[in-house]
């Protein structure tokens, strides 16, 4: 092999995970992309005149890790103002906490339903 080829390997530094690479004596600067968050859902729960409150405070606690306090007053607000929203998640996340608590509510015989939509306050943020 040539001296050339050589010289060659030498200067163009093969892959590397520095931030600057040597090519042909050019420095090149990787590009680092601009991250942008993930767009966030709301979990809406819906109120019902069947489900009762203990039941709505204890789905409350679980599926959204509220202390009692908090979720009592989530489960007030739920049933006097016939919405409340629960948490605010990615849309996978947001998506899978809504079906437990439909199916959990299900599965006990309640009409308590969740659902979700598109969280507008954190929209606009760029990161």
């Amino acid at each position: 092999m040539s001296n050339q080829f050589f010289q060659n390997i030498q200067l163009s530094g093969g892959d590397s995970d520095d931030d600057l690479n040597w090519n042909g004596g050019t420095v090149l600067e990787r590009a680092k992309p601009k991250l942008k968050k993930p767009p966030m859902y709301k979990v809406i729960m819906l109120n019902d005149d069947y489900t009762p409150m203990d039941f709505v405070v204890e789905v409350l606690c679980n599926f959204f890790r509220l202390d009692p306090e908090s979720a009592t007053r989530v489960m007030l607000k739920v049933h006097t103002e016939g919405s409340a929203v629960c948490g605010v998640y990615t849309r996978d996340i947001a998506e899978t906490k809504a079906a437990q608590v439909n199916q959990f509510s299900q599965d006990n015989e309640h009409p308590l339903w969740c659902e979700i939509e598109p969280d507008d306050e954190g929209e606009g943020e760029d990161n």
